[in-house]
Order: structure tokens, then sequence, then C-alpha cells
């Protein structure tokens, strides 16, 4: 069980319907583990590396309530005829990448990057693979690896 500390779950509306199927799969497990956890919504996944940042950067000022032990980023990014698919997917991910490694954070990625709809609420469906659920077990063991090394968010 995680004790004092929050997991932040960051979740893209882009696709709404995706996106609500791995925030349920993450969700159960966290609530399965008895793991505390706050909930915020971002417009796209190119946002989704910011609202960590900003995050990170209210603990530092001491200006949050809580303190976060790890984060869960969800959402999607569907192939399009142009290829803006590509940027967002790439920055994204490289952004998120960037700051788990600088920042030392517990990150469990639940962003999937598909060809279609169809393949994208595949892997989203609580009834079928859902990233989100595991993104949510990734997530809480990074937290426990961290308390392994004794490493601690300040």
């Amino acid at each position: 069980m995680i004790e004092s500390q929050n997991i932040l779950v960051i979740d893209s509306r882009f696709y709404e319907d995706i996106s609500d199927q791995l925030c349920k799969g993450a969700i159960a497990v966290l609530d399965r583990e008895g793991a505390p956890y706050e909930t915020i919504s971002v417009p796209g996944t190119f946002e989704i590396p910011a609202a960590v940042r900003f995050a990170i950067r209210s603990m530092e000022v001491r200006s949050a309530v809580s303190g976060y032990a790890g984060f869960i980023v969800l959402g999607c990014v569907i192939r399009g005829e142009t290829d803006h698919y590509e940027h967002i997917s790439r920055q994204t991910c490289r952004a998120l990448m960037d700051l788990s490694v600088n920042y030392s954070i517990a990150m469990g990625f639940g962003i999937l990057t598909c060809e279609n709809h169809e393949q994208a609420m595949d892997r989203a469906a609580v009834d079928r693979m859902n990233k989100g659920a595991d993104a949510a077990n990734a997530c809480l063991r990074m937290i426990e690896l961290k308390k392994t090394l004794r490493l601690v968010l300040r």
C-alpha cells in the first residue's frame, strides 16, 4: 500500500471514450492496492508533460496540497493523414522520459499510439488489453523500487 503521498493520474480528453477506459483500468488497480490518487484531465496528450512538470513544480515550491509518489499518464494518439501523429507521439514520449529521468519520478506510461480507433479501443477497453491497468501497475512497481533504493521526492 502507498502511504502519505498520492499518485497523480493525468488523462488526455482528446479521445474521451478511449481515455475513459484507460482511466477505469488504472483506477481499478489503484483501488485494489489501496493507493490514494488524484485525477486531472488535459485537452490532449501533448499537454500531459506540462501537467506533470506543473505538479513537480508545485511540490518544489511547496504549494501542492499533497505530494505525489508517482504519476500515471493516459491518453491516445491515432495516426491521421498528416505527419502530426509523428510529432505529437515523439515529443510527448521524449518529454515524459526526460521528466522521469531528470526528476527521478515513478511514472506509469499509458499513452497509446495506434493506427486507428479500433486498434486503440482494443488496447484501452477494460474487458480487453487495458493498458491503463498496465500503466498503474508499472507506476506502483516504480514507487516500490524508489523505496527500495531509498529515494524520496522533495
